[in-house]
């Protein structure tokens, strides 16, 4: 089947240390640069979660597949950095990657979620406002830290390149999905933007949290903390519907007016690449194309 006729409705990508992940949807492949500068490929079948009837369950779905998608993406970071420094036998697998996915997930709840509800708190005494200022203020905070955090990681050398890679992967689904050919020198050519991006998950995950958060008025902070943590599922589901329905609409002027600043931020998450990193994701796409080809698609 050519590749301009061939519908894959979850597909997404990730960029890794040295190499890209695509996820289709039904089969997940990801493609490496190694040291002596050959493309390793590693493909996997995805977890019966992708093919049961959660997929279709609003907001449910959303939450248990970012969780998957958590561990996915730490498995095949694990093996690109194995392919990196050749130490097969120091894999992160069953309880170590999970301790390490839920340890960096609550170190993220805290420092974005639960560090501004508490400065948020203390300035209702320490600038004299009202609570329900103080919840704008907590989201405004929440909104800075996460640029400024992205800005700043962005800075260091080799997350850079992962950047870049990042901004690889985007290139070659844009190209996909314009019906181009896959190539280092077409592909190149093709937008760093794409709506379905973590990125802009994770910007709408913000925004939705300053608007529901601002409505709730003066709180104690145990309750406020508590809200917090107990709300965000909600809006994290919430979130990935939000990115869902645009997605599939970016036909619309309304719509299209609606992720700017989803797509803008994507700037910061996304780098140039260079021809070698083009063709380190254009592997792993059509890796992962040759899967979904070779077996009956299934229809969402």
């Amino acid at each position: 089947m050519p590749t301009d006729q061939l519908k894959l409705p979850n597909y997404g990508g990730q960029a890794l240390i040295e190499g890209v992940l695509m996820r289709g949807s039904r089969f997940v492949a990801a493609a490496f640069r190694a040291p002596d500068g050959q493309i390793i490929t590693h493909t996997e079948e995805l977890e019966a979660i992708y093919k049961s009837g959660i997929r279709k369950i609003p907001f449910l779905r959303g939450l248990l597949l970012l969780w998957d998608a958590l561990g996915l993406g730490m498995r095949f970071l694990t093996i690109s950095a194995n392919i990196q420094v050749k130490e097969d036998n120091e894999k992160l697998e069953g309880a170590p990657l999970w301790g390490t996915i839920i340890f960096s997930l609550g170190l993220g709840i805290s420092l974005f979620f639960l560090l501004p509800a508490a400065i948020g708190h203390w300035s209702e005494s320490l600038l004299s406002i009202n609570g329900w200022i103080s919840n704008i203020f907590e989201g405004l905070i929440r909104l800075l830290l996460v640029v400024g955090y992205i800005w700043g990681v962005g800075k260091i050398p080799d997350i850079a390149r992962v950047f870049a890679y990042h901004g690889a992967e985007h290139k070659t689904i844009n190209a996909f999905e314009a019906g181009a050919e896959l190539t280092p020198e077409i592909v190149g050519k093709y937008s760093l933007e794409h709506p379905r991006c973590g990125t802009a998950f994770l910007l709408t995950l913000i925004i939705l949290s300053i608007i529901v958060f601002s409505l709730f008025g003066p709180m104690d902070i145990i309750s406020r903390l508590l809200s917090r943590l107990l709300l965000l599922p909600l809006l994290a589901g919430a979130a990935y519907e939000y990115i869902r329905f645009t997605a599939n609409h970016m036909d619309s002027p309304l719509v299209r007016l609606m992720v700017i600043p989803n797509l803008s931020l994507q700037h910061l998450t996304t780098r140039q690449p260079d021809a070698q990193m083009l063709e380190v994701a254009i592997m792993a796409f059509k890796t992962m194309l040759a899967k979904e080809q070779n077996e009956p698609m299934i229809v969402p």
